[in-house]
This record gives structure tokens, C-alpha cells and sequence, in this order.
């Protein structure tokens, strides 16, 4: 999982070097975030109670969030898309009750994330290079294009 580690507030950048992605669950989770930072790590927290109440188990943990953050008066206002990964799968929860798994391995979150998704699933089509390269290079060209995002990029990965 990679994140770029821009914030900005209307049209200003305001931190060029944030930390969106996350490990949970004895580090077994990776969560990364777009949209408001303060209410993703409120939904990273409560996403960390529902790994923790389901054994790790990511799908039920992600379904359990998504109906919640739908349904609760307060939660349903946070401002936020999570993107949740395993070893074995990715998840992208909103606010509106989605827990959705990428058909081609590629999933991503906030304003860069279609151009990531587009140079990431042409790089994987068209050439052999390995996750953490097409990651890399996706995010970059997702940072050229789209003035939300920036190439000061973090990766964090599962063994």
C-alpha cells in the first residue's frame, strides 16, 4: 500500500509529509485514508474494535464498520474513505455502506486515486514489474497529474 502525504485545506497545501497509511491488528492490517484526517483515525480506531472483536477477520471487521459508520448519528458524518488490506485481500469502505473488493488488484482512495488506478492497471498489464514498483510509479504519475496529491510517498507491505 502506498500514500502520497499531502493535506490540504480549499485550494492550500498545509503539510506536504502526512502519514495516511496505517498497520492494525498486530500490524497483520494495513489501513490507509483519504479525506479528513481526523476522522480517519476516528474510523481507524473503531475500525481497530471491530478487527479486535472479530478475530482479525477482515471482511466481517469492514462489513461491521460500514454498516455502523452508515448508521450512527455521529458517525455518519465523518468524512473519509478507508482503503483495508490483508494478505490475501483489499477493501475499500465509505461512509455510505460500501465495502467494496477491487476486481484487478487495484484499489485506491482520494483525489489522485484514478490516475493511480489507471497507470497502476496498465503498468500490471503491460509489464512485469512487482507491487511495490507499480505502486511506486503509479503514484508518481498520479502526483504529476493531480494537484491534491504530491510524490512524497509511503509504502508499507505484508510479508
Amino acid at each position: 500500500m502506498a500514500g502520497d502525504g499531502q493535506v490540504t485545506m480549499g485550494s492550500g497545501v498545509v503539510k506536504g509529509s502526512a502519514r495516511k497509511i496505517r498497520r492494525l491488528h498486530g500490524k497483520q492490517i494495513l489501513a490507509g485514508f483519504a479525506g479528513s484526517t481526523a476522522d480517519a483515525i476516528s474510523l481507524f480506531t473503531r475500525f481497530e474494535e471491530k478487527l479486535q472483536a472479530y478475530g482479525g477477520n477482515l471482511s466481517r471487521a469492514a462489513v461491521e464498520l460500514s454498516k455502523d459508520w452508515r448508521m450512527d448519528k455521529t458517525l455518519r458524518h465523518l468524512e473519509a474513505l478507508l482503503l483495508v488490506a490483508d494478505a490475501k485481500s483489499t477493501l475499500l469502505l465509505s461512509g455510505t455502506g460500501d465495502v467494496i473488493e477491487p476486481d484487478d488488484r487495484v484499489a485506491a482512495v482520494g483525489s489522485g486515486g484514478p490516475y493511480a488506478v489507471a497507470a497502476a492497471t496498465a503498468l500490471l498489464q503491460h509489464t512485469d514489474l512487482g507491487a511495490h514498483d507499480v505502486a511506486e510509479a503509479a503514484m508518481k504519475i498520479a502526483a504529476a497529474i493531480c494537484i491534491y496529491t504530491n510524490d512524497n510517498i509511503a509504502f508499507e507491505e505484508l510479508g
